[in-house]
């Protein structure tokens, strides 16, 4: 008897159920919670260069096949990072040029000067960061400097390590993907002592920046020196990210200092150079960076060929 009563009641309370509106069962139901995209991590891709020169037989080359063709070769890989920095070896200027037709050695053969044209063709290539803190940026005097800046700045191509300058005002700060960067010039020519700089990159490390040191230094065709690399570890122990240098003309040794990357010489980026594979070859990094420092290095070697362009391989 009690067997049957209940299961009326069960009955009528299935019924009942059954004629609920269907938005009154949304209580029964447990929600699915939604997670949270995470946020991907900035990064910035840069690519390192080597010495730029648009004199001599590269600027005939360029006036005679136009001027993208010295990079014609190579210029998936330029754009495949979000900006290239290399050491522009010379002023851009009016002037004509005294080194074209010269004999190596003579007279004009190392005074260069760059076509005003120059630096709308660095911008066309993703090179919009140069290093104007070398040996041969006053080769046309302060008023080739002058000039060199005003037609850097017209094509929008940045530059730091002017030599007029204080060390605090040769760092040229910039803003990559969200990742601050400061980049500090070291120059044997035109830097001055050398605690200032390694100074200057302990200031810009304090700042939370990332800091690459970007210098010209050393000699010409031989290993570097002891003195540069005393110089290089001094500011990887002052903050510096990675250092990067030029001016040897080939490419020198790299090392793993306290965890950073020390590339002593990146070698000819664009150069008419061709008496031994030595000054053929050059190197290009593609580095990544991370809001903290270094992600990854990725070598590229390069080839100055004798038709003057620069191809990767």
């Amino acid at each position: 008897m009690n067997r049957v009563v209940l299961g009326a009641a069960a009955v009528i309370a299935a019924a009942w159920l059954l004629i609920l509106p269907v938005s009154d069962t949304r209580d029964f139901v447990r929600p699915v919670p939604v997670m949270p995209t995470p946020t991907p991590e900035p990064r910035a891709s840069i690519i390192f260069g080597g010495d730029l020169m648009f004199d001599r037989s590269i600027r005939t080359a360029m006036e005679q096949h136009g001027e993208d063709y010295i990079f014609s070769c190579i210029e998936g890989v330029l754009q495949s990072a979000d900006l290239v920095v290399a050491n522009l070896e010379g002023p851009i200027t009016t002037h004509p040029s005294k080194s074209i037709g010269t004999k190596v050695g003579g007279e004009g053969n190392y005074t260069f000067t760059f076509p005003i044209s120059a630096a709308a063709l660095l911008f066309r290539h993703n090179v919009r960061l140069v290093n104007i803190g070398n040996n041969h940026v006053m080769n046309f005097g302060r008023e080739g400097l002058a000039q060199t800046k005003y037609w850097l700045d017209e094509a929008g191509v940045l530059y730091f390590g002017e030599p007029d300058l204080s060390e605090t005002d040769r760092v040229e700060r910039i803003s990559v993907n969200g990742i601050p960067f400061s980049f500090v010039n070291w120059s044997d020519w035109t830097s001055d002592k050398t605690d200032h700089t390694v100074a200057q990159v302990r200031e810009e490390a304090e700042k939370g920046n990332i800091v690459v040191v970007f210098a010209h230094w050393g000699d010409e065709y031989v290993p570097a020196p002891e003195r540069v690399k005393v110089l290089a570890r001094q500011f990887v122990d002052a903050g510096a990210d990675i250092v990067i240098g030029a001016h040897p003309h080939v490419v020198q040794e790299h090392e793993i200092y306290q965890e950073k990357h020390i590339y002593y010489s990146l070698g000819n980026f664009v150069f008419d150079q061709y008496w031994s594979e030595a000054v053929r070859r050059g190197l290009l990094l593609r580095v990544e960076f991370t809001r903290e420092s270094v992600a990854s290095v990725e070598e590229i070697p390069i080839d100055n060929q004798t038709d003057r362009r620069t191809c990767a391989g």
